[in-house]
């Protein structure tokens, strides 16, 4: 510009985004926010990943607020943009990721007459976001953006969203001041919460921690590991967040969600103290709200959540903390330690239970997923990341894989299908150093399948497992036990895959047995590009306990 001292909204933005760290941003350009694009070219500070689909560029996002805690950054343009990255918006809010969406909008002389891709986003993303808005004045973009990152972060993290009217973007104006960059808060327990629980604590023979939500960290799963070792408490994980605590770790006794251990299970009923640190407790987590009376569970039971509107909202606690996860397992790793000897015995008996649970099943057909997994378990390194969707092939990966480091794991407790694939190529966007393995079904692949081409563009060398039994499993599953025999709707004529891959750049092979496995996967490493192996397993392989005729034989049994 011909005057120094002025500035359009879109460098402004770009500068803001800058100050607040901002290092990259997953999107899909429109012609509504051209002039944040160009601010990007001048500054050279933020990566722009250019992707091929707005779900998948706003799901990249949430795996980058997942990976670092900060805020994940999406650009999409109006309309028919924002409702597809409205996918990721919701596994954003359900995960409780920070997450930012710009949505570029119609010009503000033009609104509300139903202009071209005109959508009302306070009104469409009310429901799945923190916080919606939009900037019509760029002197106040500083501002905005100060606020979306503070309330992204801050409490209960998850997504804001902003609309970006197109000449507001393009005006110029004299540059306003920066806003200075953001803090987030969560809360911490108060000293007589602290002394509350260790009395409940000293009163009980049967305690469990479960542990999960957003704002976790590497310090906080190291805090409660010290906690769990000097007390030997068991510690199970919520549905979705098994990195969040070693799964070698002796007080580690399982996963809390969908193909949750029977055991398990009950021991969560069975327990006389019941502590849920940074969950919510939701369907999943809780198996369909079965495993404790609501309103008024019989257990003991303490809820530390960083937001007060979910205290109390389903579950009355006996002791309700407002606080985040991470400060308060700071504070736990300095509580002075308990007396386990009533609980020792209860803590060994359910981590046996773990490494019962943990281990491979057989399963009809030449390629045994078990074993599979459970050889990448035993090769891979601890940092290895995994990432998966939706769908009964996850549940091998669940059960049997054991996450040792912290964001080892990135998947959608919202169950979105699409996930994995996304969630890899910004995982190996943000750590090119560690090992990537995406799991995604034959339906889940196919969601978002289309952004391998944005690991093929930018080198992101993943490695994609396509787990392929030619119909959409889960449903499947569903509807042989409560419609048995009566198949529809869940059949698919699926492409090759590996063709598929290669036809983007990729390396791709199919693997129909286990012994081949190995030697497949170790050309997938060797490829120096992204890789995809399809593995075509017997379609009544259904999960690592069922078979699909067994579950349509039970159900007509019970019919009768």
């Amino acid at each position: 510009m011909s005057d120094s001292n002025l500035a359009n909204g879109g460098r402004i933005l770009v500068d803001q985004l800058v100050a607040e760290g901002v290092d990259r941003a997953f999107g899909v350009p429109g012609e509504s926010y051209l002039a944040v694009l160009d601010a990007l070219y001048d500054t050279q500070e933020i990566t722009f990943h250019l992707c091929r689909q707005e779900g998948g560029a706003a799901m990249m996002a949430d795996a980058y607020g997942k990976l670092t805690g900060k805020p994940g950054i999406c650009f999409v343009t109006r309309g028919p943009g924002a409702t597809s990255a409205s996918a990721g918006v919701h596994v954003a809010f359900q995960d409780s990721t920070p997450m930012i969406l710009f949505i570029g909008q119609v010009a503000r002389d033009m609104v509300e007459r139903e202009a071209f891709q005109e959508i009302d986003y306070r009104r469409m993303f009310g429901e799945l976001s923190k916080w919606v808005a939009q900037i019509d004045e760029a002197a106040r973009i500083p501002e905005f953006v100060s606020r979306a990152f503070h309330t992204a972060t801050s409490g209960r993290p998850g997504p804001v969203v902003l609309a970006l009217p197109e000449d507001m973007l393009s005006a110029s104006l004299p540059a306003p001041p920066l806003a200075k960059p953001y803090t987030p808060s969560a809360g911490y327990p108060a000293p007589q919460q602290l002394a509350t629980l260790r009395q409940k604590f000293e009163q009980s023979e049967r305690p469990l921690i479960i542990v999960g939500g957003g704002g976790w960290s590497v310090a906080a799963k190291s805090d409660l590991e010290g906690f769990a070792a000097a007390n030997h408490v068991p510690v199970a994980v919520s549905f979705r967040c098994q990195d969040y605590l070693d799964n070698d770790h002796d007080c580690y006794v399982g996963q809390v969600g969908i193909g949750i251990d029977p055991k398990l299970a009950a021991r969560v009923k069975d327990s006389d103290l019941l502590v849920l640190l940074g969950c919510r407790f939701g369907e999943m987590t809780s198996s369909g709200y079965s495993l404790m009376q609501i309103p008024n569970p019989e257990q003991a039971l303490v809820h530390v959540y960083p937001g007060a509107e979910e205290l109390g909202r389903v579950y009355r606690p006996d002791l309700p903390i407002q606080a985040g996860g991470a400060d308060f397992a700071a504070a736990l790793a300095v509580m002075e330690p308990l007396d386990s000897g009533r609980w020792d015995a209860w803590t060994a008996a359910a981590r046996a239970d773990y490494l019962a649970h943990n281990r491979p099943t057989a399963m009809p057909g030449p390629l045994q997923l078990g074993e599979i997994v459970d050889w990448l378990d035993k090769t891979l390194p601890p940092e290895t990341i995994f990432c998966n969707g939706a769908g009964n092939y996850t549940t091998w990966l669940q059960r049997i894989h054991r996450f040792r480091r912290y964001r080892s794991q990135l998947a959608p407790t919202s169950g979105s299908m699409g996930y994995g694939l996304p969630a890899a190529v910004a995982a190996k966007a943000v750590h090119p150093d560690r090992p990537v393995v995406c799991f995604a079904g034959d339906g889940c692949f196919l969601m978002h399948g289309q952004e391998l081409a944005t690991a093929v563009q930018y080198g992101l060398n993943i490695i994609v497992l396509v787990i392929n039994n030619n119909m959409l499993g889960t449903i499947r599953m569903h509807q042989e036990r409560h419609y048995p025999g009566r198949v529809s709707a869940t059949d698919f004529v699926n492409p090759d895959f590996a063709a598929y891959a290669r036809a983007f750049g990729a390396h791709g092979e199919v693997v129909e047995r286990t012994e081949d496995f190995a030697a497949a996967f170790a050309r997938a490493q060797a490829a120096g590009k992204p890789a995809l192996l399809e593995l075509r397993i017997d379609p009544e392989a259904i999960t690592p306990t069922a078979t699909l005729s067994g579950l349509r034989e039970a159900a007509l049994a019970s019919a009768e």
